[in-house]
């Protein structure tokens, strides 16, 4: 009895150990699970690199990428965007295969403004290489005024972006109907901060004010739970994985209830309705939630 209790407890301990190993968890700094892509000199770190200050100025912007990919799981971030007139340019926050012409990709990206003006997110999704499927919504706070978090869920059956506790787009798994859907490429998690006065606000209209520079955004809480590759091979197949449990396989009635409140109220461009550029609605569009 004695031998079999210790073989019981042995069974518990390298499930438990093979569970840590397969998930990635929440780093205690930035540079744990991250790097600096580009402009070094652009990207502080603050509070012993448990947050960090981007830059944008006349000389560069800047980014950083995490150092491992992902199949499967979830990617937060709270950000904190740029304050006043920040017509010109974008933060962005996304997942990327980095594989080319079939790249998949997961976009979070934050248009700036004029000073009164709503911040627009702007929201897209590349399967198998297809993109061009972006979504335009007005967030009904200051995203500059304190930290936001920012969700990318991604399991077998849908893709979720949050804002907050705030469903604002899904994409949900419709291979059966011939829609590519990611997943089978990792993907790493990326942020740029970036000019690009040629398209970002009012369709490029509206110009950066570089008398407003340095431009300054804030980030912290970055959270990774999911599957890294290289890593465990069964990791991204494993049902037992929390996000790929029954209560993360479709919206709750209350973000159900969220997410249409959003789009009726809140969404200012969709792709799926954008006639003159799809005459026929495409497929994934009929998809629901």
């Amino acid at each position: 009895m004695t031998m079999a209790l210790g073989n019981y407890f042995l069974l518990f301990f390298s499930c438990i150990l093979t569970i840590f190993l397969c998930v990635s968890g929440r780093p205690a700094t930035f540079l744990e699970d991250f790097r600096i892509t580009w402009s070094d000199s652009h990207i502080r770190q603050i509070d012993g690199g448990r947050a960090i200050q981007l830059v944008l100025d006349q000389n560069s912007g800047c980014g950083f990428a995490s150092k491992r990919q992902y199949l499967f799981g979830r990617v937060s971030m709270k950000i904190k965007l740029i304050p006043g007139d920040s017509a010109g340019t974008v933060t962005a926050f996304y997942m990327n295969s980095e594989t080319d012409t079939v790249r998949d990709e997961l976009d979070f990206e934050f248009l700036g403004n004029r000073t009164g003006q709503p911040y627009t997110v702007q929201t897209n999704i590349y399967a198998h290489g297809k993109g061009d499927r972006e979504q335009r919504v007005n967030l009904w706070f200051d995203p500059a005024a304190d930290f936001h978090t920012y969700t990318i869920m991604w399991n077998h059956r849908h893709i979720v972006f949050y804002v907050d506790e705030v469903p604002i787009r899904v994409y949900k798994n419709n291979e059966a109907r011939n829609i590519p859907f990611p997943k089978n490429q990792p993907m790493g998690v990326y942020s740029t901060l970036w000019e690009a006065d040629d398209w970002a606000t009012r369709g490029g209209l509206e110009k950066i004010d570089w008398s407003k520079a340095p431009f300054l955004a804030y980030y912290k809480d970055f959270d990774i739970d999911g599957c890294p590759v290289p890593g465990p091979p069964d990791c991204a197949s494993n049902p037992r994985n929390w996000w790929e449990g029954t209560a993360y396989q479709a919206l709750s009635a209350i973000e159900a209830r969220r997410y249409r409140w959003v789009r009726m109220t809140h969404m200012i461009y969709d792709y799926c309705t954008d006639k003159s550029r799809y005459p026929v609605t495409p497929p994934e569009c009929m998809a629901g939630i």
